[in-house]
């Protein structure tokens, strides 16, 4: 338990702050009604394409729902985007009055006065939604203030006891295996799966097992292809813990929601999912399941119908770590794009 309360509580204060050009962020003002509400973007993965998926969710948001938003990024020396900077993170200061935070991250080590601005966040209670790699989003440097954050903590750091999962494994075949969501029975009626119907994403599907106090939404159905039509994946394999079973029976859990209370005493409504690469994020159902969440971790009342349209163009490119694409791979898999600027993505 006193492990636990660590881990919680982080509680170190350290004063300095760190000053971010404009250009090295997005913001974007409320349209129509707005909702007075600030919520926060994080991108930062060296994979799922979080530099595009996240401006394009701000924009809904602020276009369609009236939210104010602001988008951060990982950036290099010259403020391009560079997925692959762990320590960046531009405008951290953001985080200070965000009264939500959406974030698709992955092993960052932040400065520990870039972290202070997100512990602080939580521990003020906001709601949480993370996207498929924010489950290890952290792997602190071992003097960081903040390392029992770090995913391979003995307790899971951040990811498994704030979202309530930390990273275990590929469950289905990594770029061969795509994800079916399957809502789950006991969900039915939940507000966060409102209009939620047909989810499907390109990525495969994680092992993950939340804890007892999580709300399961949906499990992930392992596909034997890429395609929504591809027939469900039939083999067996063995859990983290040893455990032989079909990969399809049970399903592992894709989405879920937690109520947690901090070490400052407030309560965090999480939503998780382990879906949520920018192509996962082209599905219309997972973009309602994310912004469906964000209204009920503010406790505003969640449309019958929100409206997930796009705001502009959005082509996200297909995940991968590679910097050129195998032109044979008809999938298309590769890395970030170089030579942007966060102002190039507005």
């Amino acid at each position: 338990m006193k492990r636990r309360r660590l881990l919680l509580s982080l509680f170190a204060t350290i004063p300095l702050s760190v000053a971010f050009a404009q250009e090295d962020y997005l913001s974007y003002e409320p349209k129509g009604e707005a909702k007075g509400k600030h919520v926060v973007l994080l991108a930062g993965d060296e994979e799922y394409r979080s530099e595009e998926a996240m401006p394009m969710l701000a924009k809904i948001l602020s276009e369609r729902h009236g939210f104010k938003t602001t988008v951060l990024f990982s950036v290099d020396k010259d403020g391009f985007v560079d997925a692959n900077n762990q320590a960046s993170l531009t405008h951290p200061e953001a985080l200070d009055s965000a009264d939500a935070v959406i974030m698709l991250i992955r092993f960052r080590h932040w400065p520990d006065e870039v972290m202070k601005h997100f512990h602080d966040a939580v521990q003020r209670g906001v709601p949480i939604i993370g996207l498929r790699t924010a489950t290890h989003a952290f792997n602190m440097d071992k003097d960081s203030t903040y390392g029992a954050w770090a995913w391979n903590n003995a307790e899971g750091g951040f990811g498994r006891v704030v979202l309530g999962e930390t990273w275990v494994s590929h469950w289905g075949k990594h770029r061969a295996e795509a994800t079916k969501g399957v809502l789950e029975t006991s969900a039915k009626g939940h507000p966060i799966l409102r209009g939620v119907t047909e989810l499907f994403g390109t990525t495969d599907v994680y092992e993950a097992a939340p804890p007892a106090d999580s709300m399961i939404l949906a499990r992930g159905q392992v596909l034997s292809g890429m395609e929504p039509t591809s027939a469900p994946a039939d083999y067996r394999k063995a859990t983290q813990a040893g455990v032989e079973q079909a990969v399809n029976e049970p399903k592992m859990p894709i989405a879920w929601t937690r109520e947690v209370k901090n070490a400052s005493g407030k309560t965090n409504k999480i939503l998780c999912t382990t879906m949520g690469a920018a192509s996962d994020l082209t599905n219309e159902s997972l973009r309602r399941l994310l912004i469906n969440g964000l209204h009920w971790g503010l406790g505003l009342e969640v449309p019958a119908a929100v409206d997930v349209n796009y705001v502009g163009d959005y082509k996200p490119l297909m995940y991968g770590t590679k910097d050129s694409a195998d032109l044979t791979d008809p999938h298309g898999f590769r890395a970030f794009r170089r030579g942007v600027k966060p102002a190039d993505l507005k």
